[in-house]
């Protein structure tokens, strides 16, 4: 009996594995619509006349999108069958990004587009970690997550990289239609990967959505910690890209492939959190969940503080720099997803999971167009001679944020019902 259950156990693991890649598999080609706009936010702010404020909107409305459809199809997760939310949204997403490739000509037309696009991968990321969630029990959970999450870096590095490759040798449109075929690919995967899915039977308690979301207090310090790390990384993400670009041109590069070039340095930057989402994400299992988010939010913050001044110094030093704070913006990630789920009954994870959202893509939709105003106000600016100073208070604006996320997780450890946490592990 014992042999026997312990195949069982096996082949259920090694099923959950494979199940775990193919999903990952099909995040990576839906991905390719994410950020690829700040691939051609250079491009795009010279080809249609924008400030930074006016491209940073931009990014901030299709932060607006996901938020409208992340809330609402994350909530109705706990009463329709997700397998449906998910590749609905994964079409969606093609559909207006090819619409933007197509027709966007300027800012108003952009801002319209790309808001459409951001609702439908707003009905993708979160549908997505429930099902993670639902398959792995919380002894693994974190590192699974942690994995599904570097799936989403990855490919969201490499719409970057592939964006910015495709737009120096066709054109941005043509790489934005290519995007959209991508989506297709991946949402027709998951046809078959979610094949047969049955979602878990929704169990009600008398304390209702009030009692174990609005009221949980534990629940809702994890959930701002997540808003304050999505300020600094949405902030980071959207404009690293065009940062670059500027040190380049700086550096004697011409802008042209500047821009591509820059494109590809920023998806590397981007990229190598895959692996660490996977490694936080397993070390939570070990450490604790506010104690290992505490330990990567303040050494990220550092970072940001500092990323921004090394626009006028060496070339090599500002990559270096670039890839550890690409590795710990993103790192804490998945041991958020986590410990909501530890903290909210799974009746009510999935509005849960809206608040989440609305928080912490919130935070994200604001960051990037505050980065662009502090960009404009201090544009010229230098406290030393020979020393710019725009870029460096910009990104400073993202740190000032990531510190509320040790400070959230320090309350939370005070919390008593932080103790459900893994087992006691907080």
């Amino acid at each position: 009996m014992t042999s026997t259950g312990d195949g069982r156990q096996a082949h259920r693991i090694s099923g959950n594995t494979r199940w775990l890649v193919v999903m990952c598999i099909c995040q990576l080609f839906i991905m390719l619509v994410f950020i690829n706009y700040s691939a051609v936010l250079p491009v795009l702010r010279t080809e249609w006349g924008m400030s930074n404020t006016q491209a940073g909107m931009i990014f901030s409305v299709y932060q607006l999108g996901y938020i409208v459809s992340g809330v609402i199809l994350s909530t109705l997760t706990d009463r329709m069958n997700t397998r449906f939310i998910f590749i609905s949204a994964a079409f969606w997403s093609a559909a207006a990004n090819l619409l933007f490739a197509l027709y966007a000509h300027d800012f108003t037309s952009g801002m319209i587009l790309r808001a459409l696009t951001g609702i439908g991968m707003g009905g993708t990321y979160m549908p997505g970690l429930k099902l993670v969630a639902e398959r792995f029990d919380p002894s693994t959970r974190g590192r699974a997550i942690g994995i599904y999450v570097g799936s989403l870096v990855l490919g969201a590095s490499l719409s970057l990289a592939f964006t910015g490759w495709l737009t120096g040798i066709a054109g941005w449109r043509t790489a934005f239609i290519c995007c959209s075929v991508s989506v297709c690919i991946g949402a027709l995967i998951s046809c078959f990967l979610f094949r047969g899915y049955r979602p878990l039977v929704r169990v009600k308690t008398e304390a209702g959505f009030s009692g174990e979301v609005a009221r949980n207090r534990p629940a809702l310090l994890m959930i701002l910690g997540y808003g304050a790390h999505m300020w600094e990384m949405y902030g980071m993400r959207s404009w690293l890209a065009p940062f670059m670009t500027s040190a380049l041109i700086g550096w004697g590069i011409e802008s042209g492939r500047a821009t591509g070039f820059a494109s590809a340095v920023a998806a590397v930057m981007v990229g190598i959190g895959a692996f660490s989402t996977a490694i936080t994400g397993t070390l939570s299992d070990r450490l604790g969940r506010t104690t290992t988010i505490s330990m990567v939010m303040a050494a990220s913050a550092l970072f940001s503080f500092g990323f921004g001044w090394l626009i006028n110094t060496n070339l090599w030093l500002t990559l270096a720099i670039g890839l550890i704070y690409g590795y710990l913006v993103v790192a804490e990630s998945p041991v958020f997803s986590t410990g909501l789920t530890e903290l909210v009954v799974p009746g009510y994870l999935g509005g849960a999971m809206g608040l989440q959202s609305l928080i912490g893509y919130s935070m994200g939709m604001i960051s990037p167009t505050v980065f662009g105003w502090a960009l404009d106000t201090f544009k010229g600016w230098q406290p030393l001679p020979g020393i710019n100073g725009e870029w460096g208070i910009a990104f400073s604006c993202l740190g000032l944020g990531a510190l509320a996320g040790p400070v959230f997780m320090w309350m939370l450890r005070r919390s008593p019902g932080s103790l459900k946490m893994a087992g006691g592990r907080r």
